[in-house]
């Protein structure tokens, strides 16, 4: 990751993310921004987070354990290595370390705490002051290349993305509210409406809620999407395999072939339907096709054009189509009844 972009400035739920009854469940590491409100329970490798974070149930790390500041926590908390809690925090469950604790000053501990390694009552520095400060220093000091490596180590892709939740954000078991753009990764199975700036969800993945964003939403392939896909003014593409069992509403839509949109689809702009090759036909077909795919599905309110081309070239239904509508492999649209594209 480059020193150049802010690793907390998305919403990245890595792969192999559940959320399993009332557990945010991932087997990277954890970061939660300041002054997040997280209404489940997380659990990770490493778990990390900011100042006056709250977190509703219990958490469990493999590894650390990191709380700053005015942190809230509703359960239990259990590190599988070390603890760091800062000054004024609150867990109102019980604190279990299997390694050393780092505690601060009018830490509260309902159930009380046990630690097997050294126990040091101080004020640790919150975590992303400390990282801030000792990436300054090595910048100051003209060493680049190691607070390049010192990143990398921290938030890098070696062992995995890590699940990051931004500043301000509001995680609950109905709902994922950010103020940034969200990324999921592949083989998720996530609960809850997902709000954000802009969405891409990655292959194989299950979201039983809907997605709503500003700008653009990507739905790959094998993905299913429990809701509807709803952006205000940005574009929403839905990959070949995917399913959409609500309705789509945006600017600009490019559904692919064999994706399947069970409910209405509504495009204030163009409406493009993206045929892939077809490994049959000749040539001289081959290049029909691509050329017709650069325009087909374009809303055309205009419906001057020869009927016998509808399917082929243009879509005739207007901005808006209902009923379960799939786009078949052999180019075609199939529809559950009359009415769907191309017929």
């Amino acid at each position: 990751m480059s020193l150049r972009s802010d690793p907390l400035a998305t919403l990245v739920i890595p792969d192999d993310t559940t959320v399993e009854e009332h557990d945010i469940v991932t087997n990277t590491d954890v970061i939660v921004g300041t002054q997040s409100t997280v209404a489940l329970g997380i659990r990770g490798r490493n778990v990390i987070a900011g100042e006056r974070v709250s977190i509703t149930g219990d958490v469990e790390a493999d590894a650390d354990c990191r709380l700053d500041t005015w942190c809230e926590l509703g359960g239990n908390v259990l590190a599988g290595a070390d603890a760091y809690i800062g000054e004024r925090v609150t867990i109102e469950g019980q604190l279990v370390v299997a390694g050393d604790l780092d505690i601060g000053d009018d830490v509260t501990i309902e159930e009380g705490f046990d630690a097997n390694g050294w126990i040091v009552i101080r004020n640790p520095v919150p975590t992303l002051v400390f990282l801030f400060t000792y990436l300054t220093h090595l910048l100051h000091i003209g060493e680049e290349d190691l607070a390049e490596d010192v990143v990398s180590e921290v938030f890098d892709e070696e062992e995995g993305k890590p699940l990051v939740i931004p500043k301000n954000a509001d995680v609950t078991d109905d709902a994922w509210r950010v103020s940034t753009p969200a990324e999921v990764g592949s083989d998720c199975r996530l609960h809850g409406n997902l709000r954000a700036e802009s969405i891409t969800v990655g292959e194989r993945s299950e979201v039983f809620g809907s997605l709503r964003a500003r700008e653009s939403i990507t739905v790959a392939s094998g993905t299913t999407i429990h809701g509807d896909v709803t952006t205000r003014g940005g574009a929403v593409e839905i990959a070949a395999g995917a399913r959409i069992r609500g309705d789509i509403a945006c600017e600009q839509l490019r559904l692919h072939e064999g994706a399947v949109v069970e409910g209405a689809m509504r495009a204030r702009g163009e409406m493009t339907i993206v045929r892939e090759d077809n490994p049959l036909a000749t040539d001289s077909e081959a290049s029909a096709e691509v050329a017709t795919a650069r325009g087909v599905g374009r809303v055309d309110r205009s419906n001057r054009a020869d009927p016998g081309d509808r399917a082929d070239r243009t879509d005739r239904c207007g901005s808006s189509h209902r009923r379960r509508t799939e786009v078949g492999n052999d180019g075609r649209n199939r529809a559950g009844s009359r009415g769907g594209i191309g017929d």
